[in-house]
């Protein structure tokens, strides 16, 4: 089944912000050998993973979706980058080498959304008179584990807690 790419005509059955030819060209650049020996079909699986963990993101994206029925995040409107508005008929390139990015990680056989230990009782520090003991503080937070895609994105996320916000400059 070939793989459907948003455009930025906001398709409401899109399934990937990049094509494996794009995956392959920026592999290629990059060095990454190893999304080379991978299957088309396998490529298309990768970067299907890649999106359903770049819908993580969704909360946090600036601006609003053009298209009610669109299938993805991208296009959006509203969205302002560098004092420059993003075109609302595109997918900004950065949004597609991160999901690239991801890709090659789930193509490697690297699980984006694993589910979280929260439970985690390991025992950082005890100490026996007066009693006390210190665990170690859960780290596994998935939106915390992908720091190059993060800084990648970073410039198309609004404000905390809302992708509905826009950004107020005191003149």
């Amino acid at each position: 089944m070939t793989i459907i790419i948003e455009t930025g005509a906001g398709l409401p059955d899109a399934e990937s912000y990049a094509s494996v030819a794009a995956a392959d060209v920026r592999c290629a650049s990059l060095g990454l050998t190893a999304w080379t020996a991978l299957a088309e079909a396998d490529k298309e699986i990768a970067l299907r993973k890649a999106m359903i963990f770049m819908s993580t993101y969704r909360t946090r994206w600036a601006g609003r979706r053009v298209y009610q029925q669109q299938a993805l995040d991208w296009p959006r409107y509203n969205v302002e980058v560098d004092g420059f508005i993003v075109p609302s008929n595109t997918v900004p390139l950065d949004i597609i080498n991160a999901c690239i990015d991801l890709a090659v990680r789930a193509g490697s056989g690297e699980d984006l959304l694993p589910d979280l230990d929260t439970g985690s009782n390991a025992i950082k520090k005890d100490k026996t008179g007066p009693l006390e003991t210190e665990y170690f503080q859960n780290t596994t937070d998935a939106r915390e584990r992908f720091v190059a895609v993060d800084a990648l994105l970073a410039p198309y996320f609004g404000s905390v807690g809302s992708g509905n916000s826009i950004k107020v400059t005191r003149a």
